[in-house]
């Protein structure tokens, strides 16, 4: 099982940006792909970006274009560089470690969360 502990939210203005980061261990990180999950205030979790253990990545259509997921397998860690942030990106922000399986991300670790909050 991985330990995995988000850090970097936090509240910014509309058009602001954000680096979150995502502290792991327990485990062999650079075995796992890696992603950034968010959930608003009632909805349903959602996938935002993962990345493969050899860094292929992918991102929800909604962040497409503004936000960048990365790893250091190195430092075991997790990024997601959130640029241009909108009012529609205030979630809390979960880190996940699993797998893809088929083309579908399926995780099995999370941390606990940070928030990020954007304001109009």
């Amino acid at each position: 099982q991985m330990q995995l502990v988000e850090s970097g939210g936090g509240l910014v203005q509309a058009g602001g940006s954000l680096r979150l980061s995502c502290a792991a261990s327990g485990s062999i990180f650079s075995t796992k792909a890696m992603a950034w999950y968010r959930q608003a205030p009632g909805k349903e979790r959602e996938l935002v970006a993962r990345i493969s253990r050899g860094g292929n990545t992918y991102y929800a259509d909604s962040v497409k274009g503004r936000f960048t997921i990365s790893r250091d397998n190195a430092k075991n860690t997790l990024y997601l560089r959130m640029d241009s942030l909108k009012p529609e990106d205030t979630a809390m922000y979960y880190c996940a470690a699993g797998a893809v399986l088929f083309s579908n991300y399926v995780p099995r670790d999370w941390g606990q969360g940070t928030q990020v909050t954007v304001s109009s």
